[in-house]
């Protein structure tokens, strides 16, 4: 940011106006830092976004340079200055609010006069001098804000990704290890928040495992549609000030820099309005985000108590629970998760009503759309952290407590059914409730099956095991 009292003087369609001198952006941005003072969240938040953004520069001015449309000296200062901010400098001289209108020109506009202003500096030019390298001329050149800027934001969403991809895999495997540990330890299922038929601890984590696995392989999934890009489509899909070569050329240089398979979109109009990628996004994200959610909803359910809750299991301690009742600890992991949670619920209904706007040839919302992606994703990949971290990674069960709710619920008597009936069945199902007696003792006083086929059927592990799950499939 700025620290300097001296201006320099730029002009632009509107007018002049001063601009610090020793800032790397110019009047574009100046003017932007004026109009937008809404959420007070800078684009400099979104560090994949000003690093892909760069990357995008990089390329077109390659594939520029390649074809002989800028001049092969200023492509490399180009390049070079795109570099720098690649590597995470200048990050200070991106300051546009995030929610900005003008579908991201201010965003491009601020990222053309930075590298434009670097690339003036590194070829021994004052800032502001563009006679020699100007913002539109060159770094823009054969580019639009409607092809750069989606282009640099499904960048950013790939980079995003991995690293929530990866934290939903290590949550995974904690959840595997843990189910591993508690194969044999019996507790009760539960259907509407009561008794059912008895399950392992292992089952029960494993389920959470199967859910992440299965959100890993989603995310994985996503990944590919956030590849075909727009670059020289310019300003509709049209392909306006651009050069007929700049599109495949442009389009290889980004997937030689990025090593990615990066294709240019088949229609080039229609995917200045095509949010399907966006919108795969938010809704595996939100996914995720719902299945993390029961995640720790269950296991505060099951923590419950511990003397007057379900006191299934326990998390780990972190903190006192309360101000005036001593002893009292809270879940407060699986809570903050939950928090997470609801607020990617909103980062989907941001993206899909944004998503939804895109009047004839643009969709000018694409601004906020990043910024909830990214914001979104960045909380859930860091929940998943913490929740494996200071709470699964801890949990300890009750196996004791588990085995008398999986021996004393009514529920058991349903593996009767087959030798004496429904109806018999239900009988000894409610004496049992009555008289707070397991179905096993009601059983062998009002049925005549022998003692050890009773046994057999009414074994809590036998019943948790009809499918023959032993909770081992992260092995394979």
């Amino acid at each position: 940011m700025s620290t300097s009292s001296t201006t320099r003087l730029e002009h632009d369609c509107i007018g002049e106006l001063e601009v610090p001198a020793d800032v790397y952006w110019g009047i574009h941005t100046q003017r932007a830092i004026g109009n937008f003072t809404v959420s007070g969240v800078k684009d400099s938040s979104h560090p994949q976004l000003m690093q892909a953004y760069a990357t995008v520069k990089r390329a077109c001015a390659e594939a520029n340079d390649e074809l002989g449309l800028i001049d092969h000296g200023k492509a490399r200062l180009i390049v070079a200055a795109c570099r720098e901010i690649e590597a995470g400098k200048l990050a200070d001289q991106f300051p546009v609010d995030v929610l900005q209108g003008g579908a991201g020109t201010s965003t491009n506009m601020n990222m053309n006069e930075v590298i434009a202003n670097r690339a003036l500096e590194l070829g021994g030019h004052d800032k502001g001098d563009y006679r020699y390298i100007h913002p539109n001329d060159d770094v823009n050149h054969s580019q639009s804000t409607n092809d750069t800027y989606p282009a640099a934001c499904k960048l950013a969403l790939i980079d995003a990704i991995g690293p929530l991809a990866e934290e939903t895999k290590k949550l995974a495997r904690t959840f595997h290890d843990l189910a591993d540990r508690h194969i044999n330890d019996v507790t009760i299922g539960r259907t509407q928040l009561q008794d059912a038929v008895p399950m392992t601890y292992g089952q029960e984590f494993h389920a959470f495992a199967s859910f992440l696995k299965a959100d890993t392989a989603a995310l994985e999934r996503v990944v590919p549609q956030l590849m075909s890009l727009n670059l020289g489509a310019t300003a509709i899909g049209t392909g306006i000030c651009a050069d007929r070569r700049f599109r495949n050329t442009a389009t290889e240089h980004l997937a030689r820099i990025t090593g990615l398979p990066i294709t240019a979109a088949s229609d080039p109009i229609a995917a200045m309005t095509d949010m399907s990628a966006y919108i795969a996004v938010s809704q595996t994200t939100k996914n995720l985000a719902i299945h993390l959610k029961k995640a720790a909803d269950d296991l505060r359910l099951l923590n419950s108590g511990p003397h007057d809750g379900f006191n299934d299991l326990n998390v780990p301690a972190r903190q006192a629970g309360s101000s005036i009742m001593p002893g009292k600890v809270n879940p407060v992991i699986p809570e903050c998760v939950n928090q997470v949670c609801f607020r990617v619920f909103g980062m989907d209904t941001t993206v899909t009503w944004a998503a939804s706007e895109g009047q004839l040839q643009l969709n000018a919302f694409d601004p906020v759309i990043i910024h909830e992606l990214l914001r979104g994703i960045d909380l859930l990949t860091r929940a998943m952290v913490m929740f494996r971290e200071r709470c699964v990674e801890g949990i300890t069960i009750n196996a004791a407590v588990g085995r008398r709710y999986a021996e004393y619920s009514p529920s058991i008597a349903a593996a009767l059914n087959g030798s004496i009936g429904y109806e018999h069945a239900a009988d000894i199902a409610e004496e049992a409730s009555s008289t707070n007696r397991t179905v096993r003792e009601v059983a062998g006083e009002r049925t005549d099956l022998p003692a050890d086929q009773l046994d057999e059927l009414l074994d809590p592990i036998t019943l948790s095991r009809r499918l023959g799950q032993t909770c081992r499939e992260h092995h394979e």
